[in-house]
């Protein structure tokens, strides 16, 4: 009886570990926990549901003795449905369109200087610790969103594993300190505040926003979507003007 329900767990085992519902289901139930957690915290900033769930999946990778790249196998349908995710964050932008274009000078104006600050502040301190230029190109697109990112370290000769690493460390950052900085700073305006998310922490600062306001949620989606559209144009430029 014992050797039998042994060779039943194992077979189940084998069966979800080669099965992308076992990824999948993993990722979600992460989430729901990380949620889960977060509303019963208060909903406090430092409980940020995706921190959570990627600290609960990594103990889980790590216990189990799974490669990232067996998961990953699994879980790219969550990955693939980042797109159509982003795509949706254009919806409460249309709702705010009108209080966006009231707000078109301070955007741009925030849209400058924070890009420069994003990418610049990354660079400049790689670069006082001694980086190498490919680590300098690896980090300096960490503020824009994955795809954007990954494209622009491996054009500047940067690593484009290291920089979609270094873009989720930056989005959970952000989600998770954004608000309580902006506190301490006591920015209330939730069009500011939505727009510095979104800007600095891309799409995790975007959803992060849209689930304190609407208003919040809709400047964070521009400012991600602009802060891509302005790095992308001006950062191979300016790479070449510094770095020849």
């Amino acid at each position: 009886m014992g050797e039998g329900l042994d060779d039943a767990a194992f077979r189940l085992w084998s069966y979800l570990a080669a099965n992308p519902l076992a990824a999948i289901t993993a990722t979600l139930a992460a989430y729901v926990v990380g949620d889960a957690v977060w509303k019963a915290g208060g909903k406090r900033p430092i409980l940020n549901p995706v921190l959570i769930a990627i600290l609960l999946l990594a103990g889980a990778l790590w216990a189990s003795g799974v490669s990232y790249a067996a998961y990953f196998e699994g879980a790219q349908f969550v990955h693939v449905m980042l797109g159509p995710a982003t795509v949706a964050l254009a919806v409460p932008l249309h709702r705010a369109a009108s209080a966006i274009r009231r707000a078109a000078v301070p955007i741009f104006g925030a849209l400058v200087v924070g890009s420069l600050t994003a990418a610049g502040s990354a660079v400049g301190l790689a670069w006082a610790f001694g980086a190498s230029d490919a680590l300098l190109a690896t980090v300096a697109p960490k503020s824009v969103t994955t795809p954007v990112a990954m494209a622009l370290s491996e054009g500047l000769g940067g690593l484009p594993g290291l920089t979609a690493a270094l873009v989720i460390l930056t989005g959970v950052a952000g989600a998770t300190f954004g608000s309580l900085t902006m506190d301490a700073l006591r920015i209330r305006d939730f069009r500011a505040r939505g727009f510095a998310m979104g800007l600095a922490s891309h799409g995790l600062g975007a959803a992060r926003a849209l689930s304190v306001s609407r208003t919040a949620g809709a400047f964070a989606s521009l400012a991600m979507a602009l802060n891509a559209l302005a790095t992308a144009a001006l950062l191979p430029l300016a790479w070449r003007l510094i770095f020849g």
